[in-house]
């Protein structure tokens, strides 16, 4: 099985920057898409980035030039680094993990809310 801790949610206001940071553990042969998806209270979770093992990233239209994606694969951990938040970024934010046989892991969520 694969375990997906998240961390660094909180309050931020409008404007200000958080890090979101998501590690895999447990039995992992080979991590391939790492990504981070988000629900607001009464919507669909949504994508918010991907990247794969490569490197190649994907964005929601919502946080192009904003928000950046990255991995470290030494440590198994995919971050989010979000800029410019705004009172629509705020949502659960969950972190996605393909791995091993293709499985899907997801973590527990984290909230983020951005409020003045």
């Amino acid at each position: 099985q694969v375990q997906l801790v998240e961390s660094g949610g909180g309050l931020v206001q409008p404007g200000g920057s958080l890090r979101l940071s998501c590690a895999a553990s447990g039995s992992i042969f080979r991590i391939y898409t790492m990504g981070w998806y988000r629900q607001a209270p009464g919507n669909q979770r949504d994508l918010v980035a991907t990247i794969t093992s490569g490197g190649s990233t994907n964005y929601a239209d919502s946080v192009k030039g904003r928000f950046t994606i990255s991995r470290d694969n030494a440590k198994n951990t995919v971050y989010l680094q979000m800029n410019s938040l705004k009172p629509e970024d705020t949502a659960v934010y969950y972190c996605k993990v393909v791995a091993n046989s293709y499985g899907s892991y997801w973590g527990q969520g984290t909230q983020v809310t951005v409020s003045s």
